[in-house]
């Protein structure tokens, strides 16, 4: 991949999806007839392209990729107050395929992005091929850690009283990774200066009521047993955010999952697994070698 192309990949594209959404996108391997979306987390600072950028130009080697920021991340617009977070969300994604012409798609969803595509799955079962989902949000109820978790708790206190500020925003970071090393200065500024952006702060607002207004619609662990498709369950065992037990009463309830962990590995296994997680989701989906 040329400089000139990686950069344009970074920059992305933009999606009128439905009256007042606007969805920011990243695609590679339009070449592709299958293909696969990419749903990020819900931490401060986080898009499409900070959560998988790097796993997208792999993917894209043997499947139609999008990397698309939620309602309210990056460079997509403010959610629209009306509904669960989980349900705006996978309505705009699929008004996103629509728009891109892609009939079905498998879906890789981080945390928040995994209850986004659990959600989706469910409401639009004909679109979604299979899934991976990187300890989902919504999907899991903790059988030995408490709750909230550590990791939500730095979560939540970001924009808590007196505000943001870069040193809660590392503190949550540092909660993401096994690998301490992963944290630098770079990837804090980068997540801060995109977290503390007033408009950003106040989408934030928006989703937090959004998914307040109607929690039961979050439980998603209530309605897993009507999931038909194939579900790859990915967690890391170190995992500060939601813990590795969660994972327990999802394997249980849906009828053709399969579970895989990571030693040594936090809330984000795309990064601290890079290139085992690739293999992992293209053999998953089909793709075994990438090809």
């Amino acid at each position: 991949m040329t400089s000139s192309t990686a950069a344009n990949l970074r920059e992305g594209q933009f999606a009128d999806v439905e009256p007042g959404v606007r969805l920011h996108y990243h695609q590679a391997g339009e070449q592709h007839d299958e293909a696969v979306v990419m749903l990020h987390g819900g931490g401060p600072g986080a898009t499409g392209w900070s959560n998988f950028g790097r796993n997208l130009e792999v993917l894209a080697g043997s499947l139609r990729t999008v990397a698309v920021d939620q309602p309210g991340f990056g460079g997509s617009g403010s959610p629209i107050e009306g509904s669960h977070y989980f349900t705006h969300s996978a309505d705009t994604l699929l008004g996103l395929l629509d728009h891109l012409g892609i009939e079905r798609a498998h879906l890789v969803g981080n945390s928040l992005g995994g209850g986004t595509a659990v959600r989706f799955a469910l409401r639009h079962p004909d679109r979604a091929g299979r899934l991976v989902l990187m300890a989902p949000g919504g999907l899991t109820l903790n059988v030995f850690a408490p709750e909230p978790t550590e990791g939500i708790k730095k979560l939540f206190g970001f924009a808590a009283p007196p505000g943001p500020s870069r040193k809660k925003l590392e503190g949550f970071l540092r909660t993401m990774v096994h690998n301490q090393e992963l944290v630098t200065e770079e990837l804090i500024d980068e997540r801060f200066a995109a977290a503390s952006n007033p408009d950003t702060l106040a989408a934030m607002a928006v989703m937090g009521r959004m998914i307040m207004s109607a929690p039961e619609e979050g439980m998603l662990w209530r309605e897993a047993h009507k999931l038909r498709q194939r579900v790859l369950l990915v967690w890391g065992r170190e995992d500060r955010v939601i813990p590795m037990d969660g994972a327990l009463v999802a394997l249980k309830q849906i009828q053709r999952a399969q579970l895989h962990v990571f030693g040594g590995c936090g809330h984000w296994a795309q990064v601290e697994r890079f290139d085992e997680f690739n293999r992992l989701v293209l053999d998953f989906l089909g793709k075994r070698g990438g090809s």
